[in-house]
């Protein structure tokens, strides 16, 4: 199982360095927050099934959000990944499919916003216009 976890560890470098290259913001700090929105809506329904939100907006400021449409929207599926192992570490489950939506916006920090809502039975496709 060590063996399966620095893997995991190594895989996400990658994607922090990838992230890196793209955001002007750190990308453990948006990694950081993406988690913390999921953390703080997680709803413990037994002791063996805590429910979190599984769509998430990520809201960047339009010139980190030019640069990132610039780059054929791989952002997305690697806040996706990432939420989804944190998802499987923490134990989580979802109200349904996970989708991260990247959209643009006037943020109040200048760089993003995360929110997040529980929708059950949406299929991931179903985001339509949002999702870039």
């Amino acid at each position: 199982m060590g063996m399966l976890r620095r893997w995991e560890r190594v895989v996400e470098d990658c994607e922090s360095a990838l992230l890196a290259k793209i955001f002007r913001t750190d990308p453990v700090e948006l990694f950081d927050a993406l988690r913390q929105e999921c953390d703080a809506h997680a709803v413990v329904c037994s002791q063996s099934r805590v429910l979190v939100p599984n769509d998430y907006t990520v809201e960047l400021a339009p010139q980190v959000h030019d640069e990132l449409a610039a780059r054929g929207g791989e952002v997305g599926r690697q806040l996706t990944d990432v939420l989804a192992r944190h998802a499987v570490d923490r134990g989580y489950e979802g109200a349904g499919p996970l989708t991260v939506h990247v959209t643009t916006g006037d943020v109040p920090n200048g760089r993003y916003r995360i929110s997040s809502a529980a929708l059950a039975h949406i299929p991931a496709d179903a985001a339509g216009p949002r999702a870039t």
